[in-house]
């Protein structure tokens, strides 16, 4: 026991050390400019910071920079001169960011974002349309040869899902077995199996690996939205004629824009006149694109507010009864 104790330590401290090193790396182009790095000392009533959670925020970098670079000079009159990017490498960090005023604006798929509101009193802003859709749905899959034919057709089978971060490839599936009276157990890997009563489900770390274990019959359902289905990236056209979807949800919000709950009530305004104005201004439109192939900007509606009411509801049972 002493043993597996210490390896858990050294094992927590290595990750601390590889997140602090990635945070420098991402800081460094900012830097680079002549901006200053996250948690500098610095008068920041002038700064605007977009917050994302990432895994990998090297990549994730450049799209919050290019929307930054274009909303920044468009918010002079509100005191705000220079902009800065802070990833977090989960809802718990960037919710202590959001209550601490180290994050202002932060950008996230509607599962984060609701536990974002509770954590952090964070305000929702904005909906966000990317290659022209704000809903996704998630579908359940299974291998064109499985007797598989609906939802409670899972028992005692296995079910691939993305990671325990994504919303529609962890929380809306999780709801949805919850609210089919299906009891979800996790599984140490594609070999392992549940009991007859419960739908084992373990995680593929990414959709085109969700769609290759049930292609291989490694597993025996996969869920993703529906998005990533009609992806050929993630969902290969040459997989499609040996799957078959045997549910799907009803949809809910893709992308919101976030406030934290210290923004100014002038400078959230501005913020939310800037974005909703992007997609009829030309000069916007490279910084769209390159902020995850955003389409525009969307006022919430209240499906909107009554989806995300649901979602969170359904995301409290997930922590109470799953996790």
């Amino acid at each position: 026991m002493k043993r597996v104790g210490l390896w858990s330590g050294v094992h927590r401290s290595i990750q601390a050390v590889f997140w602090t090193l990635l945070a420098a790396l991402v800081a460094a182009p900012a830097q680079a400019a002549g901006q200053a790095a996250p948690g500098a000392d610095v008068d920041d009533a002038h700064v605007l910071v977009l917050g994302r959670i990432s895994d990998d925020p090297r990549s994730d970098y450049d799209p919050l920079k290019a929307l930054l670079d274009y909303v920044v000079p468009r918010m002079r009159e509100v005191g705000i001169t220079e902009g800065r990017v802070l990833m977090a490498r989960d809802a718990r960090q960037m919710a202590s960011y959001l209550r601490r005023g180290r994050v202002d604006w932060v950008t996230e798929a509607a599962g984060t974002a609701v536990q974002l509101q509770q954590r952090a009193d964070a305000r929702l802003l904005l909906l966000t349309e990317r290659n022209g859709t704000s809903r996704y749905r998630t579908m359940f899959f299974v291998h064109r040869d499985s007797p598989i034919r609906n939802l409670s057709g899972l028992r005692g089978h296995t079910l691939a899902l993305q990671d325990p971060g994504s919303t529609s490839g962890y929380q809306v599936p999780m709801i949805t077995l919850l609210d089919n009276g299906l009891v979800p157990g996790i599984l140490a890997g594609p070999g392992d199996r549940p009991g007859a009563d419960r739908v084992g489900y373990l995680f593929a770390r990414s959709q085109l690996n969700v769609a290759v274990w049930v292609h291989k019959r490694m597993v025996d359902a996969g869920a993703i939205s529906d998005l990533d289905w009609n992806d050929p990236a993630r969902v290969p056209p040459a997989f499609k004629p040996s799957l078959r979807v045997v549910h799907q949800t009803d949809s809910y919000p893709g992308a919101l824009e976030l406030v934290g709950p210290g923004m100014r009530p002038e400078v959230e305004a501005r913020l939310r006149q800037v974005l909703l104005q992007a997609a009829e201004d030309p000069a916007a439109a490279q910084a769209l694109e390159k902020f995850f192939d955003t389409s525009r900007f969307l006022p919430p509606d209240e499906d909107t507010r009554r989806s995300l009411a649901n979602l969170r509801e359904g995301i409290a049972r997930v922590n109470a009864e799953v996790e």
